[in-house]
């Protein structure tokens, strides 16, 4: 099945995924800048909220395991690599940029390992390192693989010269274009003509069927095959400039009343086609002849695939504020850039794997496209944002449609995971209920924090039950440890406070007595477009929710009429039962 895991990519490439497995690898990478990534919500209105979670950090260090990776890189690796990561080392020094390298090369060892001979990677990154890691692909891939380096237009021009900036703007990003060997997958792409091209070189129009073309010479400099033979042409009765061909299977014997021209358009010259394929054309009336008779081939606009893609990318836009793709990841690549580079070098069928795949761009355009998939990310964000995005593009259902390896299966893995990273947990544990994650700590630190109104609300739900369209809220909060009737009630007065719809109460550990019954306190919440009563607040556990249970609300992704369809539907079944 298609798979995504959890965790570190280097030791799940190395434990998971087989010798010559994959087609098509695609890799967006932290690219080294020193800085943090935060992934940006916008609330219902389209407005950022104050609140926003740190992804993860691109910041390298050089570190014991990072020595640990570069000694095995050196003793173990093989020898272009060796040589090349111990050059490294010596030219630009044991310093962040290097250790950034060292992870990379392991990695794309790993990589090579796992790409079929026919296979390609793609490797995204900035000016700040491509030109290393152009060196380190050089040595594990073979400089003789380097197919391409594409420069991507990923912003409009910096207009900061006034402030000071002294150097260029840098627009673009480079995506590295490596193969396994000397044959690979390869689907030309194509753009269309611009209006200008055409304008130029496509200004015939045909009478009658209104198709644009161009004329091209059907002569060649030198023979071959049979390409030299008469072609006879006739003079249409009464017009001086128009010629029509003499289909007749005799071409040596001219029809009494017809003007022959062109036997050979001038001496030294010849057709670059064979007498049967001339016929062809004139036939299938591809041919059209000068004011002197000579013929030429007629190339309809609509019959050409566009122009070849080269490897600057201006046509591809990112995505903007507002784009209706965006979901505020960072680093979020369009769909677009992830469709092309899989057409071209994959075929459907082929696997795909991205080992640093984020929100799930790759894996998108994977499924999209018609390709097996595999996506590796070390953060829950990741993998929960990824499994929302599967489900609401392609309604997919992770256990039923792909495998999730490497989160919690059981309550004792979920216990683990509580305690090395209550973060994540907390992440993990949103998914569970399909609840976006809200709050981040002020202090920049990539924590959970709680601010503003929103105090002890640690992700939302959104949905729309009435015919308004006006969204309505539901408040998750989740808890590791530690739990009381004081955080039940409280979470009830956020409820109340925000003029949400109903609240969810996630615990590792089984809710008390008293728990239970505050939770009871808050009543319910009457679904409009529904007519249907849920609980205002709910306790889910852990267990309930590896067990399969769900949080009870209407439908997130409905609207009131598709609501009030499916309500009709379920009152006709009972009508039908009855």
């Amino acid at each position: 099945m298609n798979t995504l895991y959890y965790g570190d990519n280097l030791p799940i490439l190395r434990e998971h995924i087989g010798d010559e497995s994959v087609d098509l690898v695609y890799l967006d990478p932290p690219f080294n800048s020193n800085r943090s990534y935060n992934v940006l919500f916008r609330d219902e209105g389209g407005h950022e909220a104050e609140a926003q979670i740190t992804a993860f950090e691109d910041t390298w260090h050089w570190t014991p395991v990072t020595e640990r990776i570069y000694q095995d890189l050196v003793t173990s690796g093989e020898p272009g690599v060796s040589s090349m990561i111990g050059a490294l080392r010596q030219s630009i020094g044991t310093n962040q940029m290097l250790a950034y390298l060292v992870m990379m090369a392991a990695r794309l060892a790993e990589l090579r390992r796992v790409l079929k001979p026919t296979g390609s990677i793609y490797l995204h990154c900035d000016p700040t390192a491509s030109h290393y890691l152009k060196v380190v692909m050089d040595a594990i891939f073979g400089a003789r693989n380097f197919r391409t380096e594409i420069a991507w237009k990923r912003s409009s021009a910096h207009s900061d010269t006034k402030q000071g900036r002294k150097q260029h703007g840098r627009i673009h990003d480079a995506i590295l274009f490596y193969t396994n060997s000397d044959d690979w997958t390869w689907n030309p792409q194509y753009i269309p003509y611009d209006a200008t091209y055409i304008a130029e070189f496509y200004r015939y129009v045909e009478k009658g069927t209104g198709r644009r073309y161009r004329v091209d010479n059907l002569t060649a400099a030198k023979p071959g095959g049979d390409t030299q033979y008469e072609w006879k042409v006739k003079r249409v009765a009464g017009t001086n400039q128009q010629w029509e061909a003499d289909l007749n299977e005799e071409y040596k014997n001219p029809c009494p009343g017809w003007e022959y021209k062109a036997a050979l358009p001038y001496k030294g010259r010849y057709w670059a086609y064979s007498r049967e394929n001339m016929v062809k054309f004139a036939r299938e009336e591809r041919i059209y002849h000068s004011s002197s008779g000579i013929p030429c081939y007629k190339r309809y606009l609509d019959e050409m695939p566009g122009v070849p893609i080269q490897d600057v990318w201006t046509d591809v836009n990112p995505i903007g504020a507002q784009a209706a793709e965006r979901l505020g990841y960072p680093t979020q690549k369009p769909l677009a850039l992830l469709e092309r580079i899989i057409q071209t070098s994959s075929n459907p069928g082929d696997l795909v794997l991205d080992p640093f795949c984020g929100c799930g761009t790759t894996i998108c355009a994977a499924q999209k496209l018609g390709r097996r998939w595999m996506g590796i990310d070390i953060t829950h964000l990741s993998i929960a944002l990824l499994k929302y995005r599967l489900k609401d593009s392609f309604g997919l259902v992770a256990k039923r449609d792909y495998t999730v390896k490497g989160e919690p299966e059981d309550l004792q893995s979920a216990g683990q995971l509580a305690q090395d990273d209550r973060y994540q947990f907390q992440w993990w544990a949103l998914s569970l209920v399909r609840a976006r994650p809200l709050g981040l700590s002020s202090e920049g630190d990539g924590k959970q924090g709680k601010k503003g109104s929103d105090k002890g609300i640690d992700g939302v739900i959104t949905f729309i039950d009435e015919s308004s369209g006006k969204p309505k809220r539901v408040l998750v909060q989740v808890k590791s440890g530690k739990v009381k009737s004081g955080d039940v009630r409280d979470l009830i007065g956020t409820v109340d406070s925000n003029s949400a719809a109903l609240g969810v109460f996630i615990t590792l550990d089984p809710p008390t007595h008293e728990m239970q019954l505050a939770a009871t306190t808050a009543g319910f919440y009457h679904s409009p477009g529904w007519d249907r009563d849920y609980p205002r607040m709910q306790i889910l556990t852990i267990a309930e929710l590896l067990a399969g249970a769900e949080a009870k609300m209407p439908p997130s992704v409905t609207t009131f009429k598709q609501a009030e369809k499916a309500k009709s539907q379920e009152k006709a079944k009972q009508q039908d039962l009855l």
